[in-house]
This record gives C-alpha cells, sequence and structure tokens, in this order.
C-alpha cells in the first residue's frame, strides 16, 4: 500500500530528519526546496454574524459556498471577536495585541500611532520570508499602511446605489439592477483569483477581505429574489428584554435609536431580508474564490483560515448594528483548512476567539511567534478538535467593558460595574440575566478570573487631555 502524504506533513517529517541529523551528526540531503513552507489564504469578511449555514442559527441564510468550505476543514461553533467594532477587532486580530493592552477601542482610534510596523502577522511573514499580498478590507479603512505589504489592490472602485428607497434611517437595504461585477467585491476577489493562478517563487501569505455584508445592503436584485420577503422570519425576540438588563447594557442596545425607527417603519422583514440578501453575495463571491484555490497548483500546499470581524444585531435586545457584548454582536464564522493537520468536516465546539489566528498561523507555519502576541496557538485543536482548552474568549467594547465567554456561560462587566451573566445552553438568545441571583455566583467567580487588571486609555481620548 502506498501512503501519501500532504506537503505540509512531509515538510514536517523532513524537519524531524534534520533534526536528527543535527544532534548525531548524519547527513541527510535535504534541499531547500524540499522544505517548502506552507502558503496561507487569508479570507476576512465585514460584518458577517453567525447567520451561516453550517451554525445553523438562522434556518434563512444560503451560503452553500461557505458550508462546502467549512467541510472541507475545521469548523467552530463558539469563536469570538476581541471587540465588537471594525477596527479594534481588526488591528487586535493582526497585531496580537488586545484592546485593552493597546488602546485602539473605537474606528476613530488611528492604531498606527501607537502599534510600530515590526509588531503585525504582516511582518512576521515577510520576516520569514513570504510574499505578502492582499485586497479588500483587512485593516480598517481609514488606517492603511501599505508599507506592511509587499502589494495591494489600490484601486477597488466603489459600488452602485440604489435608485430610489434605500432602507430605514441608517439602516441602508435595496436591491441592486446590475451585475455581480458591478460591485467592489468582484475586483478584490478577482485580485485573489489571479495571485491563485500565477506560479509562486515563494511561499504566500494572500489576504482577501471582502467588504459585504457590511452596509449598506445593496446587492443584485437576483440575491434579494432568494430571500423572498413574504417568506422572511424575524429573529427571536421578546418584548421586555431589557427589562433586567443594567443601564450600562441599555446604554449599548440603544432600544430608541435604530431599532425604535425599524418598529415605526414597519419594515424589520425588509431588512432582514437585506442582510439575508447581503450574505448571499458575499458567499457567492466566496465561491468563486474557493474555485479558484481548488483549482491552483499549490492547494495542496496552501492553507485557509476564514474569519468574519464581529457579529451583529438585527433587533435581538432590542439593538441594531454591533456595538454591543451580547452573542450576536461577538460571535462571527472561524474555519481552518490545513492540509496534513485538519480533518474534513470536522467541528470544534471549544471557545476561541481571533486573537489565536495570529499565533496559530506563526505556530503551524513554523515562524517564530513574537512575543508581545496576547493570544494563544489553537494548533493542538487543530489536530483534535476535542482536545483540552481552558482559556474563555474575552471581547471588550470600549474602555472597561468586558464579556468573557465560555462553553457554558458569558459573563459582562462594564465599567461602572453593571453585571450580565448568562447560561447558554438553558438561554442561547440570553433572555435573563442571572448576575445578582446568588444561586450562581460561582459561574461568576470563575469568569470574572479573567477580566483585565489594567486598561489602556483610548489612544484618541488621550490626545485630547
Amino acid at each position: 500500500m502506498t501512503v501519501r502524504l500532504s506537503p505540509l506533513t512531509t515538510c514536517a517529517c523532513k524537519m524531524g530528519l534534520l533534526v536528527i541529523a543535527v544532534v548525531f551528526g548524519t547527513k541527510v540531503p535535504l534541499a531547500a526546496a524540499e522544505l517548502k513552507k506552507p502558503n496561507v489564504l487569508f479570507i476576512a469578511v465585514d460584518d458577517l454574524n453567525h447567520w451561516v449555514g453550517y451554525l445553523g442559527r438562522n434556518p434563512q441564510t444560503i451560503t452553500p459556498n461557505i458550508d462546502k468550505l467549512a467541510a472541507r476543514g475545521l469548523r467552530f461553533t463558539r469563536s469570538y471577536c476581541a471587540a465588537p467594532v471594525c477596527n479594534p477587532s481588526r488591528t487586535a486580530l493582526m497585531t496580537g495585541l488586545r484592546p485593552f493592552s493597546s488602546g485602539v477601542y473605537e474606528n476613530e482610534d488611528d492604531w498606527r500611532k501607537v502599534i510600530s510596523e515590526e509588531l503585525p502577522l504582516t511582518t512576521a511573514f515577510r520576516k520569514a520570508g513570504y510574499s505578502v499580498k492582499g485586497a479588500g478590507k483587512i485593516y480598517h479603512g481609514n488606517f492603511p499602511r501599505r508599507s506592511e505589504w509587499d502589494d495591494y489592490l489600490g484601486r477597488e472602485g466603489g459600488d452602485p446605489t440604489p435608485k430610489g428607497d434605500n432602507g430605514v434611517g441608517g439602516i441602508k437595504f435595496g436591491p441592486l439592477d446590475c451585475r455581480d461585477e458591478d460591485l467592489r467585491e468582484w475586483k478584490i476577489v478577482q485580485y485573489g483569483i489571479d495571485e491563485l493562478a500565477r506560479p509562486h517563487d515563494r511561499p504566500f501569505f494572500l489576504a482577501i477581505g471582502l467588504h459585504k455584508p457590511h452596509m449598506p445592503w445593496n446587492v443584485p436584485r437576483k440575491y434579494y429574489d432568494m430571500h423572498p420577503l413574504a417568506e422572511i422570519q424575524l429573529p427571536p425576540t421578546q418584548a421586555n428584554d431589557l427589562n433586567d438588563v443594567p443601564p450600562a447594557g441599555i446604554e449599548m442596545a440603544r432600544p430608541e435609536g435604530d431599532h425604535r425607527a425599524i418598529l415605526e417603519s414597519g419594515r424589520w422583514k425588509d431588512a432582514v431580508q437585506g442582510y439575508l440578501a447581503a450574505i448571499s453575495y458575499c458567499d457567492a463571491m466566496i465561491g468563486r474564490l474557493i474555485d479558484a484555490y481548488e483549482n491552483s497548483a499549490e492547494r495542496d500546499n496552501t492553507m485557509i483560515v476564514f474569519w468574519g470581524d464581529h457579529g451583529w444585531h438585527l433587533g435581538e435586545k432590542q439593538h441594531w448594528r454591533k456595538f454591543a457584548l451580547w452573542e450576536e454582536a461577538t460571535r462571527a464564522p472561524l474555519i481552518w483548512i490545513v492540509p496534513g493537520m485538519t480533518k474534513v468536516n470536522s467541528v470544534c465546539d471549544r471557545t476561541v476567539d481571533f486573537m489565536s489566528i495570529y499565533p496559530t498561523l506563526t505556530d503551524v507555519c513554523g515562524i517564530p511567534t513574537p512575543k508581545h502576541v496576547e493570544g494563544r496557538s489553537i494548533r493542538s485543536l487543530l489536530v483534535d478538535p476535542q482536545s483540552a482548552w481552558d482559556l474563555p474568549a474575552i471581547t471588550t467594547y470600549r474602555f472597561n467593558n468586558h464579556s468573557i465567554r465560555n462553553e457554558g456561560w458569558r459573563y459582562i462587566r462594564y465599567a461602572n460595574g453593571d453585571e450580565e451573566l448568562y447560561d447558554e445552553k438553558a438561554d442561547p438568545y440570553e433572555w435573563r440575566n442571572l448576575a445578582l441571583d446568588a444561586s450562581y455566583a460561582q459561574q461568576k467567580s470563575e469568569l470574572q478570573k479573567y477580566l483585565p487588571t489594567r486598561n489602556q486609555p483610548d489612544i484618541t481620548a488621550a490626545e485630547t487631555q
């Protein structure tokens, strides 16, 4: 019987032989080409919550390409962002520093002022000899630092806008009478397709960031037609959901803002349809990229990590958008495909946050992990999804507001001392706050141990003082 090893497995075996050769003085002829490092296809999606088919949170969503991708590797069912805001979430993931360590809490915070070019994930890969290229939204668009990249798509263009109605207040949605290629996602994905097709003389790190389903949810009409308005179901909610939420939580929910406007308009279902349509368009673009990956000569030596920057509320807890510390705002997809390591159609129910992505990539690729990186590698979970894991997910929104999430519970403590505690198995939509119930003091105490003891001030606020 012939046993075929993937390039990644072969590389690991040959590295082991090299170590033996060094220790025992034997000669093992290994050409440099034989020690080829794995490539990385790094796929980011903006504002994609857990409304993807394989997670089952919303049965109305249609994501065949993302589901197909998940089936090819390891999908995490409890994966959470470092911050429920684009800029701090992406800054934390890409630099290895959590918001409470960097002081980057808001979209307005220029992370480049406090994080040198030596720290990011891209720099670690460039130092290791990788070609580092990207397109679309990887960092928040307000603060690009193109010097980190060997190449980056400079002109992705914009999107057309609908003629006439475009949603309710700040919640923008509506179909477009246009082609798929008329949106900027097409160009962003095409950059990735072209890079995957070209020959490579060194390992590559290729980052592709899709904007949709970020608002506005303006996508070609055919994606709206996939989700007929008459069949739209609203997410599960309770009218009195905020009755046991403390003032700090209600302030984040802002029930008198977007939610009131949506209720008064009578167009809640229309908005849900728009988000579902934007997700389906995003899924179609991902399908194009994955087809190119499948046809790539480097496929068997290329790993994929697929992630969303944070979640999104569509009326749950009378809240819209991200900007909160509950399940809908903090949970997002995470998929890993590592040839020779992850198993097809495998599932991990351990709770992780996206601070694990940086150290796991460097670990799997054999690159030194910089000392400043605060996350822990989840390589052990890639090998065995059922292996032990004792770290909860930590999410931070603004100064000194934190959520601690493990497999069964979520604990939130706000800067003013307000608290929330939810039994996620019995109460997956977080309708019953147990923080003041003495019966759950032990659960609360266990999670409190992970609250940060030091919180850097917001860098923008510090500049104005």
